[in-house]
Order: C-alpha cells, then sequence, then structure tokens
C-alpha cells in the first residue's frame, strides 16, 4: 500500500486510535480497583479523625493497615435512619452523600406539608464509635457547598446525642490560606465541646465573622478572610443535622427515660 495515500493515512490513524483507547481501557480498569481502595481509606480515615483516632497514621509503616485495624477496632457498629429518626435497610459506608445532599435540599426547600413524606426517603448514615473504656460515640457525614465548590466533613457526638466530641472538614477547591482553612484542625477543633441542642430546640454550631461570644456553646470563630466558607459552613451543619434532628431527639429520650 502506497504510504503516502490518503488511505494509507486513514487505517494507520483508525488502528492507532483503537490501539490507544485499548490500553488506556485496560489501564483504566487495572486502576479501578486501587482507586476506590484508596477513596474507601480516606473515608475511614476521615471517620476515625473526627473521634481522634486517627493519631499515628503519619508513623505507621502502612497507611491502609493503620487505618483498617482501627477502623475494625473502634466503629464497631454503623446503620442508616431517615429523616424521621425510623432506621432502615442500607449500608451506611456506601451512601452516596452528595446524592443525600439533594435529597436534603430537597426537604429544605419543600413545603411543610411534604417534608415527613421527602425525610422518609433519606438514607442518613450513622456511625458508631466505642472508645477503649466503653463510652460510645455516634458519628455523622455533613456535606455543603463552599465558595468554589463542595465542602463536607464528619461530626462525632457523645451519647447524650448533643455535645460535639470532635469534628473533621474538607472541601474540593476553597482558596488556600483562607477557606481551605476548615480543613486544619485549628478550625475543627474549636468544635470539641460545643452544643447542637438549645433544650429541645436544635441550634447546630455556627461560624461567627470576628469571633465567637466567649462561653457560646453553640458558636465558633469564623476564618479570617473566608467569609463566604465559613458561613457555608454555618449552613451546612444546619442543613445536615436538621435531618438527624428526630434521630438525636429518640436518643435523648432513652436517656432520660
Amino acid at each position: 500500500m502506497n504510504r503516502n495515500s490518503n488511505t494509507y493515512t486513514f487505517l494507520y490513524a483508525t488502528i492507532l486510535v483503537v490501539v490507544v483507547a485499548a490500553a488506556l481501557s485496560v489501564a483504566a480498569l487495572g486502576l479501578k480497583g486501587p482507586q476506590e481502595k484508596n477513596i474507601e481509606i480516606e473515608k475511614k480515615l476521615s471517620i476515625l479523625s473526627s473521634v481522634g483516632k486517627d493519631r499515628g497514621v503519619k508513623e505507621a509503616a502502612s497507611k491502609n493497615d493503620f487505618v483498617e485495624t482501627a477502623y475494625g477496632k473502634y466503629i464497631v457498629e454503623s446503620f442508616v435512619v431517615d429523616g424521621n429518626g425510623n432506621r432502615k435497610e442500607g449500608d451506611a459506608f456506601r451512601i452516596d452523600i452528595a446524592e443525600e445532599y439533594n435529597k436534603i435540599k430537597a426537604v429544605i426547600t419543600a413545603k411543610e406539608e411534604d417534608k415527613q413524606s421527602l425525610r422518609a426517603q433519606l438514607t442518613l448514615p450513622v456511625f458508631v464509635c466505642k472508645e477503649d473504656d466503653g463510652a460510645v460515640k455516634y458519628i455523622i457525614p455533613v456535606r455543603g457547598v463552599g465558595l468554589w465548590g463542595p465542602i463536607w466533613g464528619y461530626l462525632s457526638l457523645n451519647d447524650d446525642f448533643n455535645t460535639i466530641f470532635g469534628a473533621v472538614f474538607d472541601h474540593k477547591g476553597e482558596t488556600p490560606g483562607l477557606g481551605a482553612e476548615i480543613a486544619t484542625k485549628a478550625f475543627s477543633g474549636q468544635f470539641t465541646g460545643k452544643k447542637i441542642f438549645d433544650g429541645e430546640v436544635l441550634t447546630a454550631v455556627k461560624v461567627v465573622k470576628g469571633g465567637a461570644p466567649k462561653g457560646d456553646l453553640h458558636a465558633v470563630d469564623a476564618i479570617s478572610g473566608g467569609t463566604i466558607t465559613s458561613n457555608s459552613v454555618t449552613d451546612m451543619l444546619r442543613d445536615c443535622l436538621e435531618q438527624y434532628k428526630a434521630f438525636f431527639l429518640n436518643g435523648k429520650l432513652k436517656i432520660e427515660n
């Protein structure tokens, strides 16, 4: 075949495209397993971080082994509830939090008479941590929208379903040195000891520009220069915690009785 002909050029290009596409497909399939495992490990590490069980991971010989061991030891149970506080079928770890956040937005914007039925459609994960001393913590995911993209995190509560034991936050594209500071321990550490209820009223925790009032159990300091992201964290906590309110209240009633 004449290598200078259009037919040769077309066939050569076609074969090259097919070969490259096949190679990329094989590579993608080969990487899929490790990629999914990495996502699983990072998720487990975030859950552990919310209860302070990530200490030592940086020094561990194997990050994966450390996370899997700690997760298996401390996360003793996980389950799913709906927005009305009822348990339902589902694998808490496999719940798509981004998809649930879209459902939460639908609940928030719905008419009052439609909210209960929409809450029943929510599948909200709960992870249970048991400390070495037997103390139990309840961990829930939170998700919202920051300045440049999604923000998310995990919040752990003491078994009074009111006092925050720990928190961890992350983001996709917030500004370094500003909104991205939500991912630091300096920011998330402020939430320890804060309360999400004032009596039976769910207040969540506000991120206050200019600084939270001293002694305020329902507020933390905002990020300097990161007002929009700080406000987004406030909205995220309010919107997500509101969907767990019935579950929290059921737990509080059991303790009181």
